[in-house]
């Protein structure tokens, strides 16, 4: 430090110039002066030493269209090496990420006609290929030179950096200051001297009446806009009949996990219960491609990516009675070198009734013999016992009593199989009761709340338990206890 304390304050405003020392020292010669920008500051530092010279000293700035921010964006490092040499793919994103100065703020804001480039041209790959949002820049500067020698290039630090782009985001590194302390900067050389600076934002803050009217012209720009993406849209979309749910899944088969033999595909099929249709030309069966799989962790898992849409609609006819909801049957089935197939396993998934993004794990199982000439057989010439009717996993669909009894049939445990499913309801009935903010009173309305309807279920499989505990509670207790509690009573 100097003999006495030398401190510094400085109001700075967006993209205001403080020249420096060094600055002041190149730019009164003229012959250093080449371009239009250089002769401007020339005339400003002759008037500012009219006038008495500059008021900083230290603390000076360097604005958007200075050399200085364009080396420092242009030049920036990847690494913390010394010594680093850019790559190729280094200067070839530099050159397309630097700042956009030729082109007008508001452009990016405006509303442009085209949404999609159908044939793009080189140049517009190469200025869309990667975020480039146009920003301009201010580096605020500190000349922490020896006290009685400023104006060399190499003491010349950055104390803050100001960046803002065209959305309205304002980037201010690092922060202001607040209650966490002065930032502190160590100098290299023999004295190794410290310095310390805070930054405060010296705004006015803005008047309530100021605040408002903004706030109504950002919700006219957002009407105007929201208006013309509608128009550019249309509203030429295909509603279903009233009193009708229009049911679109997009599915996917991720993998299947846990099975004996390798070389596994998956047929599955969709049964629509009651009430539930779809087009002709809509294939509610398929089969996924053969997938070899391969060690993860404990499992050997096929990963199928096998992709598959549906799309169904509920017609309600009966308003009390609560819909059944579409089954997907699969089985697991595995296929060997001498083209011999096993069935590795079956099961059933019940489509999400609320809409939204659905990761399934499900399951499965496969029919047995007992004794071990049926896994002989199993092994050396393939097939096993397998299901005539897909529907047995769940209930048959030939079935119409009361009670299904599977007594004697003997199964084993196998693998599972994980599913994606993408669910998208599309009703009349939910366009209304939005738009008239009504209490949902038919079983149709009712779908659109239909993620509820479990937890009622339960509630009430909670309820009949609690009931059947207090009954075998009572029923242990002795008889006089009962009686006297009564009579009490």
């Amino acid at each position: 430090r100097p003999p006495e304390d030398e401190e510094e304050e400085a109001e700075v405003g967006w993209q205001e110039k403080l020249f420096s020392q060094f600055e002041v020292d190149l730019y009164m010669n003229e012959s250093a002066c080449q371009t239009p920008l250089d002769w401007q500051y020339h005339e400003e530092i002759q008037k500012l030493e009219k006038a008495g010279g500059r008021k900083n000293c230290r603390i000076f700035t360097y604005t958007d269209h200075d050399r200085f921010t364009n080396l420092e964006e242009l030049c920036q490092k990847v690494t913390d090496l010394d010594h680093e040499v850019p790559s190729y793919l280094v200067e070839r994103m530099a050159n397309v990420r630097r700042r956009r100065q030729d082109r007008r703020p508001v452009e990016s804001s405006s509303l442009k006609s085209k949404i999609i480039t159908w044939e793009p041209s080189d140049e517009f790959i190469k200025n869309n290929h990667v975020i480039n949002t146009p920003v301009q820049t201010m580096y605020i500067m500190g000349d922490l030179g020896p006290y009685g020698k400023l104006g060399h290039r190499e003491y010349e630090n950055v104390l803050c950096t100001i960046k803002v782009d065209v959305n309205g985001v304002i980037t201010v590194k690092p922060d202001f200051t607040g209650t966490k302390g002065a930032y502190r900067i160590e100098l290299d050389g023999e004295k190794r001297e410290v310095w310390e600076y805070t930054i405060e934002n010296a705004s006015a803050q803005v008047q309530p009446e100021e605040e408002e009217r903004e706030q109504r012209v950002f919700r006219d720009l957002y009407g105007r806009h929201r208006d013309y993406l509608n128009g550019l849209v249309g509203s030429d979309f295909e509603m279903p009949l009233p009193g009708t749910l229009r049911l679109f899944m997009n599915g996917e088969i991720v993998s299947a996990q846990g099975y004996e033999y390798d070389n596994l595909y998956v047929h599955f099929f969709l049964e629509l219960p009651n009430q539930w249709s779809s087009s002709p030309f809509q294939q509610l069966s398929g089969v996924t491609q053969t997938c070899a799989t391969k060690t993860v962790g404990w499992d050997n898992v096929a990963y199928f990516c096998y992709p598959f849409t549906v799309e169904m609609f509920y017609t309600q006819e009966d308003e009390d009675s609560l819909p059944q909801w579409p089954v997907l049957y699969f089985e697991v089935l595995s296929l060997d070198f001498w083209q011999r197939y096993r069935v590795e396993g079956y099961g059933s998934l019940v489509l999400p009734a609320c809409p939204g993004v659905h990761m399934l794990t499900i399951p499965t199982w496969r029919p047995m013999e007992l004794g071990t000439v049926a896994e002989m057989r199993r092994f050396f010439i393939g097939g096993s016992p397998e299901l005539e009717d897909l529907t047995y996993i769940r209930i048959p669909s030939t079935f119409k009593g009361k009670r299904l009894s599977r007594y004697g049939f003997r199964t084993e445990t196998t693998g599972s199989v994980t599913f994606r499913l993408y669910c998208l309801h599309q009703s009349k009935a939910f366009l209304e009761n939005s738009a008239l903010r009504q209490r949902m009173q038919s079983v149709l309305d009712r779908l659109g709340g239909f993620s509820q309807q479990s937890s009622v279920y339960n509630v009430l499989e909670a309820f009949q338990r609690a009931r059947r505990r207090m009954q075998e509670a009572r029923e242990s207790l002795p008889q006089d206890l009962i009686n006297t509690s009564a009579s009490t009573v």
